[in-house]
Order: structure tokens, then sequence, then C-alpha cells
């Protein structure tokens, strides 16, 4: 080789090295301190520049991720994700050198500690995921220099305190995700400047004050989650404006009673839940008109007068829960349509016949109505229909003393002789199951949105259950993702002892993130709530450990009822999608002493919501007694994404 093309060799080697752009050496030094201090090096190895554009990490779906901006003389870290990899410890300060980052990825992790007042550094933020994490403190108000952000998430963590006013400044934001974030207070008057938001999810937080008039301003928005919030109504009339909601759910609200005049034009709207949110006045026609309607629940509210004959030609409806109101007139045969899976009207002074045809192919609930429901496949669930309605006299009206039901599960007898009878018939999203002795029934109400189709109202482990010589008695539960009843039937009136056997299943008991998760729900017996924001893992030490919770309840009718209801907490999606609501592995209620008199003692028990109401029961008698029975307690008793949003919502 002539001394020239060795020249001209060297001159292009040193040219494609000089083509080779380099790592800002900040940059560089900071994302090694990470990746030594979240144990990451067997995943990210810095032997070659964090921006080669051949390294493993480099591609969208690489996790963790590093991506750059090689644009200018020298690249920038603009990417960072690290995401469901059980990283431990606080945010380092040396994220903070990353001041080009466009998007922080975190979540699904185990980090701790409080979010530094520095990442108001980062000021070109347009992505940043916190969410599912244990990180506590307050939140920093330099969040408000994150003006570029177009999604923020830092649901399901610890955080206390307000949310900061400054996030009012993010006025490009379009999702905002902060259920289960622990935050608390009024929601900023500041928030009035997110005009641009699409997405909320605040359900499950300590928020207080009036649901705000201005998100009637937000014209994009297209899911609005405010359930479990500890809000007040009314909602309010602006929020006719918002034509573009596929998905609206609010739920629990105090205070004022609202109406449902708001919904005007929302015809894009898929899902609607409203339950719990103290509605009052009738359902408007128009709502049978919105045509891509699929779920709807308005249970436990005070609504009044007929279901709209509208809702006869609905369908798009697959869900719907009108349970725990006053709707009165006839259920008529045309308002069932083939497309309808699941119809929950109970607790309403309705009548008419159940259509044989969907009473045999359907999930469905009736009880604590007027309807003919011979039609039923279990004559049996028909008869006692009719017994607890007062229709027709209880066989063997008050001959028990005792009943015991394994939930969940098949037959089994206890340590100390107790036969907890066979509840392993398969419930549907609006079902009712009476035993096959007439002794007890159960039903339920609500499906998980997320998981429709999924069999979702037993859970079931393989798992040693802790604290107990009754192992097998907890390793199946009911669970349910709105209300479980269960009903004791035929018994002598006195008092009893009711005992609730609980071991949480499904929750995990772990170190890494799936172990973040809380469920909470409330237990009413005979009307009267002996437990509240129950949560099994916490009161019995972890999961997987048996507890029990003996409460006394007084019997003047020879109906008890036990009522498992989500008051819209606890987190919805770990450690998978649809884990929440109650849960209850076991029953057992037995007489202490029978009634002494015609007095009762009330210290203990609460009026039973609607069911029995006497032997020559009428509409009118059901509707007076349903309806006081509300005034005492108006409760009467999907998400796990892959990655943090990428882009905006069109």
């Amino acid at each position: 080789m002539g001394l020239l093309s060795f020249t001209l060799l060297i001159l292009g080697l040193f040219q494609l090295v000089s083509a080779q752009q380099n790592t800002d050496p900040n940059e560089v030094a900071a994302l090694r301190t990470l990746i030594n201090y979240w144990n990451l090096g067997s995943k990210i190895n810095l032997t070659i520049d964090p921006c080669n554009q051949n390294a493993s990490w480099t591609s969208e779906d690489s996790n963790p991720r590093v991506a750059c901006d090689c644009s200018s003389n020298i690249c920038h870290i603009t990417h960072l994700k690290i995401y469901a990899l059980d990283i431990k410890g606080e945010i380092p300060k040396e994220l903070f050198e990353l001041k080009e980052l466009m998007d922080l990825n975190l979540g699904q992790n185990v980090l701790n500690g409080s979010i530094p007042a520095e990442i108001g550094q980062l000021s070109k933020m347009q992505y940043l995921s916190l969410g599912i994490n244990n990180l506590t403190g307050a939140l920093p108000p330099e969040l408000g220099n994150l003006t570029q952000l177009n999604s923020l998430s830092f649901s399901s963590n610890n955080f206390f305190g307000p949310l900061p006013k400054e996030l009012g400044n993010l006025t490009s934001l379009q999702q905002l995700y902060i259920d289960s974030s622990g935050v608390s207070g009024a929601i900023p008057e500041e928030f009035a400047n997110l005009k641009s938001l699409q997405i909320l999810w605040a359900s499950d937080n300590r928020l207080t004050g009036k649901l705000p008039e201005y998100f009637g301003t937000f014209t994009e928005f297209r899911d609005m989650r405010l359930q479990g919030a500890s809000l007040e109504g009314p909602i309010p009339s602006s929020f006719s404006a918002l034509t573009k909601l596929e998905d609206l759910r609010i739920g629990d609200l105090r205070g004022e009673a609202s109406s449902l005049d708001f919904l005007d034009s929302q015809t894009s709207l898929s899902t609607l839940s409203l339950r719990n949110c103290r509605l009052s006045g009738q359902i408007p026609e128009r709502i049978g008109k919105f045509t891509n309607l699929k779920y709807m629940d308005l249970s436990f509210n005070k609504l009044t007068g007929q279901i709209p004959t509208s809702f006869r030609g609905f369908s798009s409806l697959q869900f719907l829960y009108l349970g725990n109101n006053n709707l009165s007139g006839e259920l008529t045969e045309d308002m069932i349509t083939p497309e309808l899976i699941a119809l929950d009207v109970s607790f309403n002074p309705l009548s008419g016949n159940l259509p044989t045809q969907f009473a045999k192919t359907k999930s469905i609930n009736v009880v604590g109505t007027s309807i003919n429901a011979n039609g039923l496949q279990d004559n049996k669930v028909s008869g006692m229909l009719n017994c607890i309605q007062g229709k027709t006299k209880c066989k063997n009206k008050g001959s028990s003393t005792s009943f015991s039901i394994k939930c969940g599960g098949t037959a089994q007898k206890s340590a100390s002789g107790i036969e907890f009878d066979d509840d392993s018939e398969a419930l549907g999203a609006a079902a009712l199951y009476t035993s096959t002795d007439e002794q007890w029934a159960v039903s339920n109400a609500g499906n998980f949105i997320s998981n429709p189709k999924g069999n979702r109202y037993v859970a079931m482990t393989d798992s040693q259950i802790t604290e107990t010589l009754e192992s097998e008695l907890y390793k199946t539960s009911r669970i349910s993702p709105s209300s479980l009843r269960y009903y004791g039937l035929d018994l002598k009136n006195g008092k009893y002892s009711v005992e609730l056997h609980f071991a949480e299943i499904e929750m995990e008991d772990s170190s890494y993130w799936k172990g973040l998760g809380r469920r909470l729900f409330d237990v009413y017996i005979q009307g009267e709530k002996v437990l509240e924001d129950f949560n099994i893992q916490k009161e019995a030490g972890g999961s997987k450990k048996a507890l029990v919770k003996t409460f006394e309840a007084n019997v003047t009718n020879t109906i008890m009822e036990i009522h498992f209801f989500w008051a819209g907490k606890g987190t919805c999606c770990i450690p998978y999608q649809s884990t929440y609501g109650p849960l209850v592995s076991a029953i057992h209620a037995s007489q202490v002493s029978e009634a002494a008199g015609a007095s009762s003692s009330r210290k203990h028990v609460g009026q039973i919501a609607g069911i029995v109401i006497g032997a020559v029961a009428s509409v009118v008698i059901l509707s007076s007694v349903f309806y006081l029975w509300w005034k005492k307690d108006p409760q009467g008793h999907m998400r796990i994404f892959t990655d943090s949003p990428r882009k905006p919502l069109k």
C-alpha cells in the first residue's frame, strides 16, 4: 500500500469516528450513577456510549430504554424508561442532570421518598409517569414549571396534602392521572386553565369541596373518573357542554342532590357510571338515543318515575344497573333487547313480567321488586323472591337458628364441626342464587368494566392461609365490583352472632410493585354500617392471613341481610386489572338469644333495606319502606399501561 493510500485510509477512519457523536459527559455520568443506584448494570452496559444508535436499549420497545437527540454536535438523552422493574430507593438528584429529558417513565416500581423540587428543572418534559410507586410527601409546586407536559401521572402512591395550584400552569396537559395518589383538599381554582385536558382520573383520593363548575369548559374531555373522592354535588349543569365524553364515572358524592339534566348531547358515551351520586328526578328519555352507550350504572340513587320508553330500542346497551332507586311502573318485555347482557333493577317498586327467554339466557337481579320472576330457571329463586317481598308466606317460616356459607367455594366442615354450605354457583354481572335448602341466598350487582367477560366473581388461591387452623376455608372467596348481599332466610327472631371470615388472597404481600395494592370496602348488617373503608390486608397484618370479624345482629322478620359494598375506594389495578371491591371468604351466623317481646335492641342493627315488608305488602308500602331506608343511609347499602402514553389523543 502506498503512502497516499495509507493516508487516505487514516483520514477516512478519522472521519468515521468523528461522525459518531458522543453524549454529553455530564449526562453520561448522571446516567451511570442512576444505573448503579437502581442495580440496572446487567441491562444497560455503559461500556459504549449510551446514545450509540446500535445499542440494545434504544428501540421504542426496550425496557429499560434510553433514547437521544443527536441533531447537534453533541447527543442529549431525551427518553428514559425504567418501567415495572421494581427499582427501589429514592429519586437521586443525578436524574436532574438530564435536562433535555422529554419523556420519563418510572412507573410500576417501588420508589420511595418524596418528589424532589429539582423536578422543575426538567422544563422540556412532555410525558412524566411516576404512577404505582411508594412515593410520599407533599407534591412539589415546581411541577408547575413543566409547562410543556402533555401527560402527567403520579397515581397509586402515598402522597399527602393538597394539589399544588401551580399545576394550573400546565396548559398543554391532555392527560392527568392522580387516582389513589393520597392527595386531599379542594381542587384548586387554577385548574380552570387546563382546558386541553382529555383524560382525568382522580378517583380514590381525599378531595373535598364541590365538583368544579369549570370542568364544563373542558370541552375536549373524553374520559373523566371521579369515584370515591369525597367530593360534593351537585353535578354542574355546565357538564352538558362535554359532548366528546366517551367514559364518564362519577360516584359517591356528598352534599346536595344532583339530576341527570346535564346529559344532553353526550352521544359519544360508551360508559356512563353515576353510582351513588344522590341523583334525584327522572331518567331523561334522550339517554335512550345515546347509540354508543354500552354500560350504564345509575344505581344507589333517588331516581323516580318510570324507566324511559326510549330504552325499548336501546340496541347498543349491554349492561344496565338501576338498582336501589325508587323507579316505578312496569318493566315491559320490549325494554329487554337482545343485546342486553345484564340487568339489575333490584330494590325498586317495579312490576311487570320478566320475559322467559331473557330469564333463561341473561344475568338478572330483580330482588326487592314486584316483578313476576316465574321465568327464572330455578323455581326456588322465584319462591324466595315472593317470600321476601311478602307476596307469599315463607316456607317453614322462622324454623332455623343458624346458617353457614363457604363463600365462592364448595361445602366443607370446619374443625369445630360447622358445616359450611356450598356457594360455588357461578354468579353473573347481575345475579341472584338461593341455596338448595332455601336457608340463604346471595345476590350480586355490578361488573368489572375493564374485564366484563372474565370469571371475576370468585377469587382462588393455592397458597396456605396462616393465622388459622382452617386454611381451606379461605382459599376461595366471593368478590364483587359493586354490591354483594347475602341473606339468611327462615330464621327464628332474636339476637344473632355473625362471624365474617376474610383473607386477602388477590393482593400480594411483597416488596415489589405488585404488593402496592389496597382493597377498601364497607360492610352493612341489617342496614347498619359495621365496617367502613375496611382493609383486610391491613387488619390481618398481611395477605393470605385469616381474619374473623364478629358482630351482633337482631332478626325481627325471619331474614338477615349482610351487605358488602364498594364505595369507590382503593386501587383499581394492582397486581392486575380489576382488582378491587368487596371480598369475603365465609359467613357463619347463629342465634345467641330468642326475641324478647316486641321491642328489640337497635344498638347493633338497623332496618333491612326494603326486603321484608309484612305479610300483605303492596307496591305502595314497598316504596315507603324503601324510601325511609334510603333517607336513613343514602349509600344503602381498567388500568395497567404497558408504557407511558406516547402521544396526545387526537
